[in-house]
């Protein structure tokens, strides 16, 4: 495909000799693995130097870059582009393929048209799965839940009863939706099970990872809400909310009935304590902990502190040992001192 004829679909401008419309873009890659006839991106400048031996026939630029012999391609966001590349060059949409006569699926269940049920999958009762939605092999679907349209459910996914999927999810391989909730209630020197009776609900356009685990709520749901994305082996308790467009990366643990608002990142390895509640556009950094509220901002730490506070803190952390020494030293000294003053 021509250079000219990619820029338009991606609003951008060509910089470079006449010559670079005509240029055959064949194929995507980052700035070290580039050959002639992919295109790149560079999306900071720190990565300025990786261009220097760069062979790709294009690059993808935020600004036009001065004394660079690679044709450019300039857009407004060149990781965003980037993204949308790959998909043109390497996405092939998903073609149904039916219901497999290898699967089970109820009698009960409703199947909408040019779904995809691959081998050896179970469809309870009750289930209703939408148009275009893909169900690989060895996936469980228990009763009365209900898949969204243009779903990609990866193979070994559990859904349990009263799971309710909305449109365009994408769930991978190994993640269990629906789980009991970890509720006991100690009495008689034993730990007595709270019937977990509730549901999950996940909306539209989230994407949740391998081995992720979304507990049902004890009564009510469990809510994630609408484009949030969820790494791999994520613990998400009972009556938790997760609101909509939120990152929440790999190893975070999530106590029952927390609330997170809109636009939060938990950061890899975050432990979130039962009944918290994390403001909108709020970062938690790596393998930090959060109790109580938390208002809008960037915090880090175990208990969280402000992230600038935080970094303060580290700084001093670091000299503890040159401290901790210069302290003593100044301990000895003011005994010398004392034991010098006159009676």
């Amino acid at each position: 495909m021509k250079l000219k004829e990619l820029a338009p679909l991606l609003n951008g401008e060509i910089i470079g000799p006449p010559q670079a419309d005509h240029i055959e873009i064949t194929g995507v890659s980052g700035i070290k693995e580039a050959h002639e006839g992919d295109i790149t991106f560079i999306s900071a400048q720190k990565y300025m130097k990786d261009l220097l031996g760069c062979k790709a026939s294009c690059v993808v630029v935020k600004e036009p870059i001065a004394d660079l012999t690679i044709a450019q391609l300039k857009v407004s966001n060149p990781l965003f582009v980037f993204a949308k590349l790959l998909e043109h060059f390497y996405t092939k949409p998903q073609k149904p393929t039916g219901i497999s006569k290898d699967s089970i699926v109820s009698d009960k269940a409703k199947i909408a048209k040019n779904v995809s049920i691959f081998p050896f999958s179970y469809i309870s009762d009750g289930v209703s799965i939408g148009e275009g939605t893909t169900i690989c092999p060895l996936v469980f679907v228990g009763e009365n839940s209900s898949i969204g349209e243009k779903c990609i459910i990866y193979p070994n996914v559990t859904l349990r009863e009263n799971v309710k999927i909305g449109n365009g999810a994408i769930i991978h391989s190994g993640s269990v939706i629906g789980s009991d909730g970890f509720g006991y209630v100690f009495e008689k020197g034993r730990h007595h099970k709270i019937p977990q009776v509730g549901g999950v609900i996940i909306e539209d356009d989230v994407e949740i990872g391998s081995n992720v685990s979304v507990d049902r709520a004890t009564t009510g749901n469990t809510i994630i809400g609408s484009g949030t994305k969820i790494d791999n082996l994520v613990q998400i308790a009972h009556n938790v909310k997760i609101g909509n467009n939120s990152i929440i990366i790999s190893q975070v643990g999530i106590g029952g009935s927390t609330e997170v608002g809109d636009y939060v990142t938990l950061a890899g390895q975050v432990g979130v304590s039962d009944h918290a509640r994390i403001d909108s556009e709020t970062i938690i950094g790596a393998q930090s902990g959060v109790m109580g509220h938390v208002t809008k901002g960037a915090y880090s730490g175990s208990p969280v502190i402000p992230h600038r506070d935080w970094l303060k803190a580290q700084a001093i952390f670091t000299k503890l040992p040159e401290l901790y020494k210069k302290i003593k030293e100044l301990e000895e000294k003011i005994k010398v001192l004392e034991r010098r003053k006159p009676e």
